[in-house]
């Protein structure tokens, strides 16, 4: 059953008066319903009636108190002319100087604040785990795993998926004894971590302690302790910190991560957030001869990315970026999911 509301288009067919039958002499029409649809202009103006109806309640008394006081302001200063404001006493200008900063004050705490990109660093492996995509072939059939149609397949795939002949792979998953372990995995998580925010953390001279939102993503990897603990504990961070380990989300993961920054970062106004996306090949690689699953072998390769958010208001100037996204990405599966996966499959062949 859905869970949605379906929508639907209801569309009248004219045949024209019938000729033989029961219906001779009679109008003939029929009833086509057709799938419409969604009435996305309805669903936007619902969105921002809601997001008004946050912003008035949260901020219903400096709305309600502001206007009170300019009035009272001004209806004083109205008044008043040049001789009278040149021979203010030492009261008002202390009155004008206060209400000033309360209205400086009201603005800052009504203004929602703004997410900003400081930095980011990408991680590069070190040059001997470097792999041109003729390497990768000689590799995967001097391990001796993979079939004919398994060879076959990855030479194919690795033609058409786009990737250069300088991208990085773990030579250990080519070891014809190779069996995936979590000790490897998390080896390379290490590395792929601590490089991308040790480069960030030079680039920005932020310190550790100053981060109060960490957010780490991995697609397939999530041992126990957490990556997200492997980074608190070796940079030492703040025992109170808010920390993610998001798994199991494949590549939208690193737009889910940035979207639950910026809501963290709403809820502590002049924070630093740190998110760290990776994936350990040395944990998803397949040695079997499952067309299938022998794909992702060919389009994943190791890399790391650490992305330095901040609220405060001051880091405008230094900021790199404006994050404007609204609404983090939504999944869900549908018919046309499972179609843009065939098409995806037809292009191979």
């Amino acid at each position: 059953m859905s869970r949605g509301k379906e929508f639907l288009s209801p569309e009248i067919i004219n045949h024209g008066i019938g000729d033989s039958g029961p219906n001779a002499g009679y109008p003939n029409f029929s009833v086509r319903v057709r799938r419409g649809l969604p009435d996305f202009l309805n669903s936007v103006n619902l969105k921002y009636v809601k997001l008004g109806y946050g912003y008035l309640l949260n901020h219903g008394l400096y709305l309600a108190v502001a206007p009170i006081i300019v009035m009272v302001f001004c209806s004083r200063i109205g008044r008043l002319n040049w001789g009278d404001l040149l021979q203010c006493d030492s009261l008002n200008a202390i009155f004008i100087l206060g209400f000033l900063c309360f209205i400086l004050y009201v603005y800052l705490e009504v203004t929602p604040h703004s997410t900003y990109l400081i930095d980011f660093a990408c991680y590069t492996p070190p040059d001997e785990l470097k792999i041109s995509n003729q390497e990768f072939i000689d590799l995967v059939r001097k391990s001796g795993k993979y079939g004919d149609a398994a060879m076959e397949l990855q030479q194919r795939v690795l033609k058409k998926s786009g990737l250069g002949n300088e991208t990085y792979l773990p030579r250990i998953v080519f070891r014809p004894d190779y069996k995936m372990n979590l000790r490897d995995g998390r080896e390379e998580a290490r590395m792929l971590m601590f490089g991308a925010i040790d480069d960030l953390l030079a680039t920005t001279k932020i310190r550790p302690k100053d981060i109060k939102v960490l957010i780490v993503n991995c697609g397939v990897l999530n041992p126990t302790p957490s990556l997200s603990a492997m980074v608190i504990n070796h940079y030492k961070l703040r025992h109170n910190i808010q920390s993610f380990n998001l798994g199991g989300m494949g590549c939208s993961a690193g737009i889910v991560a940035i979207d639950l920054a910026k809501d963290m970062l709403s809820a502590h106004p002049g924070s630093y957030a740190l998110v760290v996306s990776l994936e350990a090949i040395t944990f998803t690689w397949y040695s079997g001869n499952d067309l299938d699953m022998l794909i992702p072998n060919c389009f994943f390769r190791m890399g790391s990315a650490a992305v330095l958010l901040s609220n405060r208001r001051v880091d405008r100037w230094f900021a790199k970026y404006e994050l404007k996204q609204e609404r983090g990405l939504e999944h869900e599966t549908s018919a046309r999911d499972v179609s843009m996966l065939a098409t995806g499959a037809r292009c191979l062949d």
